[in-house]
């Protein structure tokens, strides 16, 4: 796992400016990995951020990397609560929601939508994905909007910006560390 995939894919994470994101990389070892992300876990934790695989499968793993402070309150919202319910988790515990969102994860066929929760979408675009069955949307960006088209636009600006300006820090020779910002 390479720290390019990291920047090119996480770094509004880094960043602090979203609650989480998620990238797939290539596994064809199980212990690399947990050391990779041990490692990396290592440097990331002091600054607010989680590292870990939501799956693993056929020499690819489902990396999430994510602030837990800021998904705590992602998952207080009334609206995001009332749509985790209906898949079953426990709203009350954060860690009781991760390992939940990974069960379903590696016990479905389908990719479990609700994931957008996680990932710092609107609950109202999440329940509007769900319930359009990927479809009717207003517009299409980092994900599909069914609410405030206008917002949304503005926020995939942001994160494009910020990856953007993260990669090229990077590649003059900024570390992971130098680039996550402690929130």
């Amino acid at each position: 796992m390479s720290e390019d995939l990291i920047i090119r894919y996480c770094s509004p994470t880094l960043a602090g400016i979203k609650t989480g994101n998620l990238f797939s990389c290539a596994c064809p070892c199980k212990k690399e990995l947990t050391k990779a992300l041990s490692e990396l876990n290592m440097k990331l934790v002091p600054k607010g951020i989680r590292a870990l695989p939501l799956k693993i499968s056929k020499e690819r793993a489902l990396i999430y990397i994510y602030r837990p402070n800021a998904l705590k309150i992602d998952l207080e919202n009334q609206n995001a609560k009332e749509l985790l319910l209906q898949y079953g988790y426990i709203t009350e515990n954060l860690s009781a929601c991760v390992t939940h969102l990974i069960h379903r994860l590696c016990s479905m066929d389908e990719f479990p939508h609700e994931i957008g929760l996680f990932l710092s979408y609107p609950p109202e675009d999440v329940r509007g994905f769900i319930s359009n069955k990927a479809r009717n949307q207003k517009c299409i960006g980092c994900w599909k909007v069914y609410g405030n088209e206008k917002e949304a636009k503005i926020t995939f600006e942001k994160y494009d910006l910020c990856s953007k300006i993260y990669f090229q820090h990077w590649k003059q020779g900024k570390t992971i560390e130098q680039l996550t910002v402690a929130v």
